[in-house]
């Protein structure tokens, strides 16, 4: 060996300098385990297809320059028309996959082309996966040729025989849930399926477990997942994924101080129908305090009848026509009667379902059509009630419901509108309408109004739609400790006296947790 050689050798491999990172999104599933009609990727979740929830994570990671969707077949124009729709600039092609995993790698690689790069390979119907895997995945891949991202099971592992009888209990501590992403250096995983190529016997569902087999030598190096990220492939992961979404929601958009909010409330219109009172009354102070023009109106100060659409569109009406827009509708009405159902008069009956959901449907059919003009968003409140019925608040956790599956199917409805509906599920709430049913109660075991008037204004400034975005007492402790909003100084209270509740307004909304918890 010359002396240059020896050089040469010493130094090792030259460093690895990649032309791009290229984020590969696998979406060539049917959807058969789910009984659908559609390939799962593009069932709706928190008010968008997974995929797109998938896609978003990749657009917004600054580590990914190139996104490459490998889409089942048939299917490659429903993605492209989400791709469109959301402005997914880095999204450079939409493919049919291949008939197996294998097959699809391949073909992503040829549409990558020859250059060195990093290569992420995603499941898309993994929509909960985070900006820090991808950062972690995308940082390995300078030491390392091969990354997977795997957690620990919490279950004991087993290992049997064809008639079902253990054989091996694996030792724990040592097995990991192999999740997405799986990041590669190009020419590594390449060479490994250029070795497999000649394997008459190669299957495999896993690109790690090519590199492992066909490369033995080649380190691969593990990244901490995270529960979140799961793959939705049963009907019982769509729940769940939905539920995980709900509370990722609750964390959303919170603004860093005052300045932010005014900048982003500061002429905008604000239409709140129930907002004289109890939560509606505290967003609207909130709101105008911030520099937003606000609109509250009730049947106590305004003579608005939420569940009449005469009164509805007379009040959008005058805000539209002081300020030339409208660009967030909040609905705060609600009422709330004990009683059992079969005890409840006519009128009580009629009453309750008229405020607490025909109220909310006139008002979001009344505002669609100033909503679309600025790309806005309805808000509607819940109640925890929503997901079991009580006794004597049936029709009260009915229509609470109702409002959950209102704003799920009209965020769908009004998506390519881009009107946005979100729901805010507040826990138990100090309000006149709670004290009015329920009587004097420790002030430490329920949410502020104000609270629930916060995390409102955080909905109203985010991106979500589609979603119920639970408030909670931790949420109230949280905002307070960071001063994310602070309190006026010496803001007066007009609070209402606690034996009157207005059936159409701002007594406020919701409850979340009205009845018995």
């Amino acid at each position: 060996m010359t002396h240059e050689q020896s050089a040469v050798a010493s130094a090792g491999p030259p460093p690895w300098r990649p032309s791009r990172t290229v984020a590969v999104i696998l979406a060539g599933g049917t959807g058969t385990r789910l009984g659908l009609g559609i390939p799962k990727q593009l069932l709706k979740v928190a008010g968008k297809p997974i995929i797109e929830h998938t896609l978003a994570v990749f657009e917004a990671a600054p580590e990914i320059d190139e996104i490459i969707v490998l889409m089942a077949a048939g299917h490659v124009p429903d993605v492209e028309r989400i791709v469109r729709q959301a402005g997914f600039g880095k999204v450079s092609a939409v493919v049919e996959g291949g008939q197996t995993r294998n097959a699809t790698t391949r073909l992503a690689l040829d549409v990558i082309g020859p250059d060195n790069c990093n290569i992420l390979f995603h499941d898309a119907v993994r929509p909960l996966i985070s900006g820090r895997v991808i950062r972690e995945c995308v940082n390995a891949l300078w030491t390392y040729s091969a990354v997977d991202v795997a957690i620990p099971s919490a279950d004991t592992i087993i290992q049997v025989d064809e008639d079902d009888r253990i054989t091996d209990i694996p030792v724990r501590a040592r097995l990991r849930r192999g999740q997405t992403p799986q990041a590669f250096r190009s020419g590594t995983i390449r060479e490994a399926y250029r070795k497999a190529a000649g394997d008459p016997d190669f299957a495999a569902t896993d690109d790690c477990g090519v590199v492992l087999r066909y490369l033995p030598g080649t380190p691969i190096k593990v990244i901490d997942g995270t529960d979140e990220n799961i793959k939705v492939t049963h009907p019982l992961d769509v729940h769940l994924a939905d539920k995980l979404f709900q509370l990722a929601a609750a964390k959303a958009h919170r603004l860093a101080d005052h300045r932010g909010y005014a900048e982003e409330l500061t002429g905008r219109t604000i239409v709140v129908f129930g907002g004289s009172h109890g939560i509606g009354q505290e967003l609207t102070e909130l709101a105008r305090h911030y520099g937003a023009r606000v609109f509250p109106v009730s049947r106590s100060s305004t003579g608005t009848h939420v569940e009449r659409a005469e009164d509805v569109e007379a009040a959008l009406q005058s805000a539209f026509a002081a300020t030339g827009r409208i660009d967030h509708v909040v609905v705060t009405a609600g009422l709330l009667e004990k009683g059992m159902l079969a005890d409840m008069d006519a009128g009580t009956v009629d009453q309750l379902l008229q405020v607490n959901f025909v109220g909310p449907v006139t008002v979001a059919r009344a505002a669609l059509s100033y909503l679309r003009r600025t790309q806005g968003q309805l808000l509607l409140y819940t109640s925890s009630s929503y997901t079991r019925g009580r006794a004597r608040y049936a029709l009260y956790s009915a229509t609470k419901a109702a409002l959950v599956n209102l704003t799920q199917a009209l965020a769908d409805e009004w998506a390519e509108a881009g009107v946005r509906v979100n729901c805010v599920n507040p826990e138990r709430t100090a309000t006149p309408m709670r004290t009015r049913a329920f009587g004097p109660e420790p002030a430490h075991t329920l949410l502020t109004a104000e609270a629930v008037a916060r995390a409102s204004l955080d909905v109203l400034l985010s991106g979500l739609t589609g979603q119920v975005i639970d408030v909670r007492r931790d949420d109230e402790e949280e905002a307070e400790s960071s001063a994310v909003l602070p309190a006026q100084a010496g803001r007066e209270r007009n609070e209402r006296p606690t034996d009157q509740v207005d059936a159409g307004h701002g007594t406020d909304r919701v409850e979340a947790g009205h009845g018995a918890r």
